[in-house]
């Protein structure tokens, strides 16, 4: 899992003693989700949220839009507090904000940033040929931003498949083990593998990456 801790500046707006609703330039999303903006990448997509400062868990997100001059926007959050946003050039140039109305407030918490695999590849039941290609969109993109950050970027080494039972212990009809709700496939494994059934869909994918 990649989470990069962003340093931006907020436009906040009180709402009471707890919660707060902040504005974010749309910019700063787009400088993010333009690099998956390509086939090498399309499976992939960048999960925004904020983590509590010095917990590690997520701040509730009650709800996020996008805003114009002339429109407004919803965003999808999920239950745990992460949205995505569109890949707009549009929204770039109209100057669009994000608004995000926490649960907490904004100081305590820190912009999140998640690559994961988008919600139409998150199944059952996969070919090789499906293991393959999600392991190669990560390739394709730590490959891309490695060309110039190359003594920054880690390389790829397999597939994390994370589940939202957090308790699930299952061993695959394929042989790998699911522990404590996340199931570990090195690139190896899935180079050899003839396919692989979950007992339930997965809650997102994400690569295994070194230094």
């Amino acid at each position: 899992m990649i989470r990069v801790a962003l340093v931006l500046l907020l436009g906040l707006m009180t709402v009471d003693s707890k919660a707060e609703t902040i504005d974010v330039e749309y910019s700063r999303f787009y400088s993010h989700v333009k690099k998956l903006d390509n086939e090498d990448t399309q499976a992939l997509q960048f999960a925004f949220g904020f983590l509590r400062v010095g917990e590690g868990r997520l701040c509730g997100v009650s709800s996020a839009e996008i805003v114009t001059d002339k429109k407004t926007m919803s965003l999808d959050v999920s239950d745990e507090g992460r949205f995505t946003v569109p890949t707009e050039r549009a929204l770039k140039l109209a100057d669009a904000l994000v608004r995000i109305s926490l649960d907490e407030a904004a100081n305590v918490c820190d912009m999140s940033v998640q690559l994961e695999t988008k919600p139409e590849y998150l199944k059952t039941r996969y070919t090789q040929e499906e293991l393959e290609f999600i392991y190669s969109q990560y390739e394709a993109f730590f490959n891309e931003m490695g060309s110039f950050l190359s003594f920054m970027m880690p390389t790829v080494k397999g597939l994390m498949i994370q589940f939202k039972d957090e308790n699930l212990d299952h061993t695959t009809p394929q042989g790998v083990t699911i522990n404590n709700g996340v199931l570990h496939l090195e690139q190896e494994w899935i180079s050899e593998a003839r396919g692989l059934s979950l007992p339930q869909a997965p809650l997102r994918i994400t690569a295994m990456a070194s230094s």
